[in-house]
């Protein structure tokens, strides 16, 4: 019902009313009995046009000046009424001062995204080409919010540290044949693989880059493959629409993108999985200033983007250009989308790229106190999200151990990843670091707990777990960049041999490392992530930066489950060791004090003598006691042998224990490791045999005088 008041504004425009608007909340939203509310800010905007297309159609049947009386500040809005909004597409047209030089990127003639639109059409099928003679690429549609059956769920709130952390391209992971899902490369294809997450002993998958995004970016400029085909922007780190799904990872989208995206999150928590999302808000899709305004750019280019004096933009980012975080508009819109995943997708928590970004000032210095952070950190809709910052930026703004946490955030921590390649690859002068690492990096997150690490060994950006252990240098020449993109600093080794190889010493040196890595993640302190298809040995063929490759180097092929199974088995009981090992997800680093009144340290740190460890620079031997004073039956001894022979390590003594042979990476399967909870008694308590380059896993459990018992 609309009030006496607001009568005498009405205003017609063909066959639809206008009304004055509310200024808030920003976008286009549905308002019942009402309308739809339009509201879009711009500073420095003299006037404001909305166009409306039916859908699919190329030009517009309408185009609706906002009236100068209806707008409230710098707030451009109105109610339009009579209008079939699930049949329309629509877009912003903006006049204003048009001097690039003074940082205004104005035309009246350009259509742009409204940057609060929910839904984008215009890439609703994957690599589908467009019509590049349409001179609005990317429209916003309107859909109702809070139009879904959730039937109860919620976030799924485990606590951080016993997450395990999966981290996948939604489009990757079952795009290849050998999935054999319904809907290779979408959100209903990753439910159909719920089961196979479950079994490995997933309880996180953090998903690339799901904002709409244009995978077409790379189009509009020189970059070719050798195989002469266009490269798409595979990854999608580089959003063009924050509130909205991307188009082209549904089934079918035509709008549908949200509600089958819901059907993941929901399935997911079903299954005890909680939903990470790897969020972008350090630069946008609109790259340089020679490539087209999609949005921000041509509606308020100053307020959403940093500047130089003479209106270029500030490449923080690597990616030509950079959101200006802390101004109070963009802040706002940013909170403004945490706060929509979190409460209309249920989303569990985000990783911020590039999060050093966030820290920096509208000049680009950085801030001790960075509004942003400390808003987000704060947030009453955020309480019970996990706030995860990739905390360096690409200008040399290094923050690891530092970010400006508030008690809330969690870090990916580059040096975790760093020191555990070179400790395995025998580097000299590492021990000391692995100690650290081991115990939750307390030299870098004293105060903050353990789960402040998230570590990881490989992840999207970079070598796979199997490539790191295949290849000495990274092979791009496939990204048509002549080898020079990607980074060179990968402390990576080929044992012998560049790239694949059919010498079974190197076949089985490599595998023997992957076990390495995943054995030394999963019994750090910390939060563990592992890359999709780590698990199976996926290889990209040496390519350490697959952001552009939409094929066989970057799809997951699942065949590789049978041909390294060994692998897989590997990774998917020393994942259930992990979850039912209660001392392994200690949320607090280590205090002396924490030990007074028991019998052994919580961690205590050993070399091949108990109770001693060599810190030498030319020392590559390591082992590590874990002990749960809650629980006697519950100590747990890594032993890591680095050095190219094999060494004999003698063991911590027991009180009426006896220690148990979980694992060793130096033997053949199925022998390489057992069952949790079926570990085999060690005949000599008192020494072991550690083969070069290998790790051991011990159990301490009370003694038994059961002569059936298996001795190895």
């Amino acid at each position: 019902m609309i009030g006496v008041s607001k009568m005498s504004e009405i205003k017609k425009f063909g066959t639809f009313n206008l009304l004055p608007g509310k200024p808030v909340p920003y976008g286009a939203t549905v308002i019942p009995n009402q309308g739809v509310n339009f509201s879009v800010y711009s500073l420095n905007a003299i006037s404001c046009e909305l166009v409306l297309y039916r859908k699919k159609e190329k030009d517009p049947f309408a185009i609706i000046p906002f009236p100068n009386e209806y707008k409230v500040g710098n707030v451009f809005n109105m109610i339009i009424q009579n209008l079939d909004y699930e049949n329309i597409e629509y877009g912003y047209r903006m006049d204003g001062p048009r001097s690039h030089k003074e940082g205004h990127w104005f035309d009246p003639s350009k259509v742009l995204l409204d940057p609060y639109a929910k839904i984008v059409g215009g890439r609703d099928v994957w690599g589908e080409e467009p019509d590049w003679s349409d001179p609005y690429q990317h429209r916003g549609q309107i859909i109702a919010d809070n139009c879904y059956n959730w039937e109860g769920d919620r976030q799924l709130n485990i606590p951080i540290e016993e997450l395990i952390i999966y981290e996948m391209h939604v489009r990757g992971f079952t795009k290849h044949a050998s999935s054999s899902v319904k809907n290779p490369g979408t959100y209903a294809g990753i439910i159909e693989k719920i089961p196979y997450l479950k079994k490995l002993g997933i309880n996180c998958v953090e998903l690339l880059p799901i904002f709409e995004f244009d995978e077409f970016i790379k189009i509009r400029g020189p970059i070719i493959n050798i195989s002469g085909d266009h490269m798409k922007n595979y990854w999608g780190y580089d959003p063009l629409a924050y509130f909205a799904p991307k188009g082209g990872y549904a089934s079918s989208a035509n709008g549908r993108q949200s509600a089958e995206f819901k059907d993941l999150v929901k399935a997911l928590h079903q299954n005890g999985i909680e939903v990470i999302l790897d969020v972008v808000f350090n630069h946008t899709g609109e790259g340089k200033e020679t490539m087209p305004s999609v949005s921000f750019r041509g509606i308020d280019n100053k307020t959403f983007y940093l500047t130089n004096p003479d209106g270029s933009y500030r490449n923080y980012s690597g990616c030509y250009n950079t959101v200006n975080c802390n101004h109070p508009v963009v802040r706002k819109f940013i909170i403004d989308c945490l706060r929509y995943w979190v409460h209309e997708y249920h989303i569990d928590g985000f990783r911020f790229d590039l999060a050093s970004i966030m820290c920096r000032d509208q000049d680009g210095t950085p801030l001790g106190n960075p509004p942003l952070v400390e808003a987000i950190s704060y947030d009453p809709v955020l309480k019970n999200t996990k706030l995860i910052a990739e905390a360096w930026d690409a200008a040399g703004l290094y923050q690891v151990g530092g970010f400006p946490s508030y008690g809330r955030w969690s870090e990916w921590n580059g040096k975790y990843r760093d020191d555990l390649r070179r400790f395995l690859k025998g580097d000299s002068g590492f021990v000391e670091a692995m100690v650290y690492r081991i115990q939750g990096s307390p030299d870098l997150y004293k105060g903050r707990g353990t789960h402040a690490s998230i570590n990881f060994v490989t992840c999207h950006d970079g070598f796979t777990l199997m490539d790191l252990f295949s290849y000495f240098s990274k092979h791009n020449m496939a990204n048509g960049e002549n080898n020079m993109d990607g980074s060179n600093d990968n402390h990576s080794w080929n044992w012998g041999y560049e790239g694949p190889t059919d010498n079974p010493e190197i076949i089985k040196l490599r595998k023997k490392q992957i076990k390495n890595a995943i054995s030394i993640l999963m019994l750090s302190y910390g939060v563990p992530m592992i890359l999709a298809g780590d698990e199976m040995g996926r290889t990209q063929n040496g390519n350490n930066n697959a952001y552009c490759q939409d094929n066989d180097i970057s799809w997951i092929n699942w065949n590789l489950l049978k041909s390294n199974n060994e692998i897989y088995n590997y990774f998917e009981k020393i994942i259930a060791f992990r979850k039912n090992n209660r001392i392994l997800t200690e949320r607090e680093h280590y205090e002396t004090t924490n030990s007074l009144g028991s019998r052994y340290p919580q961690i205590s740190f050993h070399g091949v003598k108990p109770w001693e460890y060599d810190n030498s620079s030319e020392s590559k031997t390591l082992a590590v006691m874990f002990y749960d004073k809650q629980s006697d039956n519950n100590i747990i001894y890594m032993g890591m042998n680095m050095y190219w022979e094999k060494l004999e390590f003698t063991l911590p003594k027991l009180v009426n224990m006896d220690w148990y042979l979980f694992s060793d990476t130096s033997k053949a399967p199925p022998y390489d490791i057992t069952e949790p909870g079926r570990e085999l008694l060690l005949k000599n308590q008192n020494k072991i045999n550690i083969d070069a380059r290998s790790v051991v896993i011990l159990i301490g459990k009370k003694q038994h005088q059961d002569k059936l018992i298996q001795f190895i």
